[in-house]
This record gives structure tokens, C-alpha cells and sequence, in this order.
């Protein structure tokens, strides 16, 4: 049965606010779900597992209720210290949160990834946690009612009780306020958190890096998404513009494992890294509503996801 706050005509219902993650295998479709409830780029996305890094929390101010939603790495089986330090982050923010909902593709039938998750879930006692089916654009009506009735049998063989399974798309929009809907119930009676208009709690710095690295990951070969990290090493306004033509000077090193990843980044004459450019610039320039002077340079750190000082450096 679904839980939803009930209070009688002419009541006022208490203003709620609180923490909601989202958790799921790489590639879920969090991120994507991220941005549709905050109905703007906080998160970046990439068909490509394993790109989401830090916790980005995307704020959603509602009359009723102010969620801020909490967008994890997947949980995955580790091969690196990087793997194994996405994977802490992840488990952290699960303990921290009020509601936990759980993203599981539609086109995707359900396996042994999820079910590790799930018994990880069932240890958190007192979080109500939420079965989203995502993706939901790509499968018909009976794929669908397949993947619900799967999902629920799950959860009881595991003797689990989901809060609520809501099939999603936010690609299409569909059921995406639902989903909110039904997890502001769930969250603490509290006064908003974060002020009106702010839409994320992420440092500009970060974000402008996020977007660097969602173009440079665009159209590389399988061995390098989990290789590329973006640092800003500086963002400052140019001096002597006048008022009305302003410029921001944004310098960051794109950084992979090996020397003969950096031609691939680059490309035949540069031509690859200048794409990677254009395509950032125009996503920070509408992040921070001024026009930008990008320059990228891309680095060599041998070996970073495996080296604890390296990973401290970039961030991690």
C-alpha cells in the first residue's frame, strides 16, 4: 500500500524537508532523474557506467516540501582504490539520508547487482526505501508489468516491504512529479533547508569540472571514461572589460593514466580536445550566465585510480 500523509479538509499539512537518495547499479538512470526533478543539469550524465563521482544534491522547492536529492556513484564490485572509495561514498550516504529510493532500469531484467544491493538495503532498517523503475520509455506496457512484478517479488523473497514501486521515465517526464509526490510524505515535518532558487549545494568549481568531464567522456573508447579526471585549477573574471562584456577565464587540466591515452583525448590536430571545449563552454556559460573563455590542457598522472596521493589531489 502506498503511504501518503492524510489530514482533513481545511487542515494545513506540515511543511516537510530532508535528504532522498538515489542508489542503483551503474547506469540506472540517476543522474538523469536527478536533473528531471530539479528541472535543471545538476547531475552530469553519460551512457557510460560509473560516471557520476561525487554526491551532487539537487534541490526541489515545492509548496509542501523541499527534497534534496542526493545522486550517488552506482555501487559496484571494486577493481580499484577509486572503486573502492565511490563505494564508501555511496554506503555513508545511505546511513544519512531519510529516503532511499532504489533505481532499477526497465529494460534490464534484474540481476545479481541488484540483488547484492537489495541485501545491503535490508540492513537499513528504519529508511523507508522506494522501488523507482527508470527508464521506462524503452520497454511496452508488458515488459514493464514484468519488470514491477519482479521487482516486488524480490523484495519479498528478501522479506523486504518497499514504501512504494513507481515506474518512471525522465526522459519523457512521465510519473516524474508522482515520484515526488511520494517522497515528500516520507521526509521529516521541517522548515526549508536551502534558501528558494538555490538548486544545488555543489561548488561552482566542481560542477564547471563535472561538465569537462561529461564532454571529454562523449564518444572515447571503453578503457577511458574510468581514466579522465578534470580539475579547475582557476575560474577569474577578465580584468579591464567593460561592465556590460563580461568574461570569465576558466583554466583546467584534463588529466588521464598514460601517455598514450593523451592523443586520444586530444585528437588529430587538437581537433578532439577543441570539440570537448565548445561543447563544455556552452553548458557552463548556461550554468553561470556569463560568457567564458575555456582553457584546457590536457595531463598525464600515471596511474592516478590506484595511487592515494594522486586520488587526494584530484579530489577524491
Amino acid at each position: 500500500m502506498a503511504r501518503m500523509s492524510v489530514h482533513t479538509p481545511g487542515s494545513e499539512a506540515p511543511h516537510r524537508a530532508g535528504f532522498a537518495c538515489f542508489v542503483g547499479r551503474p547506469n540506472a538512470g540517476k543522474s538523469t532523474l536527478t536533473n528531471a526533478l530539479v528541472g535543471q543539469k545538476v547531475a552530469i550524465t553519460s551512457n557510460r557506467p560509473q560516471t557520476t563521482r561525487h554526491t551532487v544534491r539537487g534541490i526541489v522547492h515545492r509548496e509542501d516540501a523541499q527534497l534534496i536529492l542526493v545522486d550517488t556513484p552506482g555501487l559496484h564490485k571494486p577493481r580499484t582504490l577509486l572503486g573502492e572509495r565511490l563505494n564508501d561514498v555511496v554506503r555513508t550516504t545511505w546511513a544519512e539520508v531519510d529516503v532511499i529510493g532504489f533505481c532499477l532500469p526497465a529494460d534490464q531484467k534484474l540481476g545479481p547487482g541488484d540483488k547484492f544491493i537489495i541485501k545491503e538495503l535490508a540492513g537499513i532498517k528504519k529508511t523507508p526505501k522506494i522501488a523507482i523503475i527508470t527508464k521506462t520509455d524503452l520497454v511496452d506496457s508488458k515488459q514493464l508489468a514484468e519488470q514491477l512484478l519482479a521487482v516486488s517479488r524480490l523484495g519479498e523473497e528478501l522479506g523486504f516491504e518497499w514504501a512504494e514501486i513507481i515506474p518512471v521515465s525522465a526522459v519523457k517526464d512521465s510519473q516524474v512529479d508522482l515520484l515526488a509526490d511520494l517522497i515528500a510524505p516520507l521526509l521529516p515535518e521541517s522548515p526549508p533547508l536551502y534558501p528558494e532558487g538555490d538548486l544545488t549545494d555543489e561548488p561552482e568549481m566542481v560542477m564547471v569540472a563535472e561538465l569537462i568531464r561529461e564532454a571529454a567522456l562523449e564518444g572515447v573508447r571503453d578503457e577511458l571514461p574510468h581514466s579522465i579526471a578534470v580539475v579547475v585549477e582557476e575560474m577569474l573574471p577578465r580584468e579591464d572589460r567593460p561592465a556590460d562584456r563580461p568574461l570569465l577565464d576558466i583554466h583546467a587540466n584534463v588529466y588521464i593514466e598514460r601517455p598514450s591515452q593523451k592523443g586520444i583525448i586530444i585528437g588529430p590536430k587538437g581537433k578532439r580536445l577543441k570539440e570537448v571545449g565548445m561543447k563544455s563552454r556552452k553548458h557552463i556559460e548556461a550554468l553561470l550566465g556569463t560568457p567564458v573563455f575555456l582553457d584546457l590542457h590536457v595531463k598525464v598522472a600515471k596511474d592516478w585510480q590506484r595511487d592515494p596521493k594522486q586520488l587526494r589531489k584530484l579530489g577524491f
